[in-house]
């Protein structure tokens, strides 16, 4: 190739893309064996750094009329490395704002944000290397095939054909069928794990998904789940965004929760759900109910139906033992018994609806 052939580098200014030329001895070559290097780091100096730092991180968006929509509130978060983070909140919340600055495709107002240590506008080659994202938009060439696809994604992030794992990557998602098929082609479900295998071409540390199990029967997500445990297992940071609150719960190991551009709550999964102390006693009374007994009414009680009792309870101020003497003493006999435990859905719901202006 000539010394100076031309290169295009897309860029954002002013959240506006615009294409940029430039020399090829202005553009680092992309190299996978030094510094630029992708996928997760075992370098002890380099764990010590979070996967995702930001610090005041604001961005305001203009509006019409000369009004302003603040999409995010200085926003200070911590993504350990190696971690399943969880990022959730209602419609509207800044979820994408904040993954669109991460990916470099919005350009903050203020503050700073970094991914394993790279400044997202300092530093922002390095930024991209260090970060694949799975965005809810699908972004597909309809005349490329799954196999194409995936090697021309490849093929921006200069890694060497040798050291493409196209074949393992489709195989992972399910796609290793349909490697020939043209992505206008495949279904819905099949272009959301294709979109899923092109972010993690280059073996980033950190990937984003945002809503990917989105359209996908329960089967493929449980095999999409499968693999990204995989990952994580193996070292790479993976931040979730869902509406899937109970494969939140289960999936991460830690969850943040931002509103209206505010973090409203950011802890270890079990630590967050300890927040709500609230738990369901269910029980099925041997003879059909009319009423709550008498001899309950001091208690939480409901009747739900004449063979379901519900006693709802605080688990550090009420032992469940207290409970059985009581509706033994007021004449129940017990069939069967249930507890219910609150989960991530009910602190998610009580958080929001406990801020500011929440209707």
């Amino acid at each position: 190739m000539p010394a100076h052939s031309c290169a295009f580098a897309l860029v954002i200014l002013n959240d506006e893309p615009c294409i940029q030329t430039m020399t090829d001895t202005r553009l680092p070559r992309v190299t996978l064996d030094g510094p630029d290097r992708a996928g997760p780091s075992t370098d002890s100096a380099s764990s010590s750094v979070p996967a995702v730092r930001t610090q005041a991180l604001r961005k305001v968006y203009k509006g019409t009329g000369g009004k302003t929509v603040e999409a995010l509130k200085g926003l200070d978060l911590e993504i350990p490395r190696g971690s399943f983070f969880g990022l959730l909140g209602p419609n509207g919340a800044g979820k994408s704002t904040f993954i669109n600055i991460l990916a470099g495709l919005v350009n903050r107002t203020s503050g700073s944000a970094e991914i394993c240590g790279h400044d997202t506008l300092q530093e922002m080659r390095q930024a991209r290397l260090s970060i694949g994202v799975v965005p809810q938009e699908l972004v597909l060439d309809p005349f490329f095939t799954a196999r194409e696809a995936l090697d021309v994604q490849a093929g921006y992030y200069g890694v060497p054909v040798r050291e493409r794992r196209t074949k393992e990557i489709l195989e992972a998602v399910g796609l290793a069928d349909q490697a020939d098929a043209y992505a206008r082609t495949l279904s819905g479900g099949m272009r959301r794990r294709l979109m899923v295998a092109k972010s993690l071409v280059h073996n980033p540390p950190v990937v984003v998904l945002d809503e990917p199990t989105a359209g996908v029967d329960v089967e493929l997500r449980q095999q999409l789940w499968a693999y990204v445990r995989k990952l994580n297992a193996a070292g790479t940071t993976v931040v979730l965004t869902t509406h899937y609150l109970e494969e939140a719960e289960e999936l991460c190991d830690r969850i943040a929760i931002i509103h209206k551009g505010d973090l409203v709550a950011c802890d270890d999964t079990p630590v967050l759900l300890s927040r709500l102390d609230s738990k369901e006693l269910v029980i099925v009374p041997e003879v059909a109910l009319d009423a709550v007994p008498a001899g309950l009414q001091g208690w939480d009680c409901e009747l739900q139906g004449p063979r379901r009792l519900i006693v709802r309870y605080r688990r550090r101020q009420t032992e469940i033992s207290d409970i059985l003497d009581a509706v033994r003493a007021a004449g129940i006999s017990i069939l069967d018994i249930t507890t219910h435990q609150s989960d991530l859905e009910d602190l998610f719901l009580h958080l929001i609806r406990s801020q500011p202006g929440a209707s």
